[in-house]
């Protein structure tokens, strides 16, 4: 970084990304605005100039040993920025870089969590917190109990034939202790306090209506006449249930809206299709099963356009997983209790094929490369039409 790119960034103020500090600024508030950036997307900080962007300087020689002292005994797990020192306006300016954390969530060494909103750092609520833990893999939320739940909110009918399909036997054999003790071990259900309630995975997997208890599951599918989501509107749906049912029935919903052109081929019309089915159902299920159902109240959005069809899903990557990795096959599991009853179900596989394989079709078609990205607290899969 360069003065003139140090100086945009001084004159444009205080930002997401950018926060201004004086010399004197304590250790314990340094550990918690690197703690921030390193929770949220990272960031710079710049020693020597204050709230108002004017630039103060910093004398102390000894300012690099205090702030990788900082890193070090502040903040938890370790951090580790790049440093270095700049003259602006014939003063020094520090300028330390924090680089989005891989072994989220940090804390201080109080014990505090932050993270960055805005120009701002705050103390991570329950959810974000939650949702910070999640991304490290020591915490899956799909095995999380649901309150106000209980056995009666689960299809044990369905159950029944899950179990006598790939356990080989019978739940109705068993007696409703056994059961019980069954879908416990099965993580369907959780005990917590001497009471027996559904998980989040139980319920949409198993239950009879998930919606009712988590109103975050679903999918909200908008088809729009032309390129933007401000274009007539043709189609609108929003589709709830099992997650098995949801995937059937969008799948249907996306066949239904496609318009299939036909060419004749000798004495026989043959239709040709836009989007393999096969891509469509990777993408439908990948969406239903990696999103993060801990951001409540925010369903997965399928647009689709005379171009693409968008899958926005609720969350971002987890700390280890980039799109890179995932364009090569490499995966992770945010909802492990869902990928593996899907992946039984014969719905997904585990081996990471399917964005490679979903790339791959599609480019065979002649399309446009599909496009993963990360945007605010939502992950888009864009499928171009050919």
């Amino acid at each position: 970084m360069d003065l003139k790119n140090i100086l945009e960034m001084i004159n444009n103020g205080e930002n997401s990304y950018v926060e201004f500090k004086e010399e004197d600024i304590k250790a314990k508030e340094l550990a918690e605005e690197i703690v921030a950036f390193a929770n949220s997307e990272g960031g710079t900080i710049l020693l020597g100039v204050d709230d108002q962007g004017n630039i103060k300087g910093v004398k102390d020689n000894k300012i690099e040993e205090k702030v990788m002292n900082v890193c070090r005994n502040n903040c938890f797990p370790n951090i580790v920025p790049s440093f270095y020192k700049i003259k602006v306006e014939g003063k020094t300016i520090v300028v330390v870089n924090v680089s989005k954390g891989i072994n989220k969530p940090y804390y201080t060494a109080n014990h505090k969590y932050y993270i960055r909103v805005g120009s701002t750092k705050r103390i991570a609520s329950r959810e974000e917190l939650l949702r910070l833990f999640e991304r490290t893999g020591v915490f899956h939320f799909d095995i999380s109990p649901v309150e106000e739940t209980s056995m009666k909110d689960l299809n044990i009918d369905i159950i029944r034939d899950y179990f006598l399909k790939y356990n080989t036997f019978d739940l109705f054999d068993e007696s409703t202790e056994t059961v019980e003790r069954i879908l416990l071990n099965a993580d369907i259900l959780k005990e917590v306090a001497g009471e027996v309630l559904c998980t989040v995975g139980g319920l949409l997997i198993f239950g009879k209506k998930p919606e009712k208890h988590l109103p975050q599951n679903g999918v909200s599918f908008a088809h729009f006449k032309g390129k933007e989501i401000t274009d007539e509107l043709i189609d609108k749906k929003i589709i709830v249930g099992r997650l098995p049912d949801i995937a059937e029935q969008l799948l249907v919903v996306l066949k239904n809206n496609l318009l299939i052109p036909s060419v004749v081929n000798g004495l026989k019309r043959e239709e040709k299709e836009a989007y393999p089915v096969v891509v469509l159902r990777e993408a439908i299920v990948n969406s239903l099963v990696h999103r993060n159902y801990s951001i409540s109240g925010s369903k997965i959005r399928v647009f689709m356009f005379d171009d693409r069809i968008e899958f926005r899903s609720p969350g971002r990557l987890p700390n280890t997983v980039t799109i890179e990795k995932m364009k090569i096959g490499v995966s992770y599991a945010r909802n492990p209790f869902l990928v593996k009853y899907m992946e039984n179900m014969r719905y997904i596989d585990q081996l990471g094929r399917g964005v490679p394989m979903l790339i791959k079709k599609m480019k065979e078609k002649g399309a446009r490369e599909p496009l993963l990205v990360e945007q605010g607290e939502e992950f888009f899969l864009i499928i171009y039409k050919p």
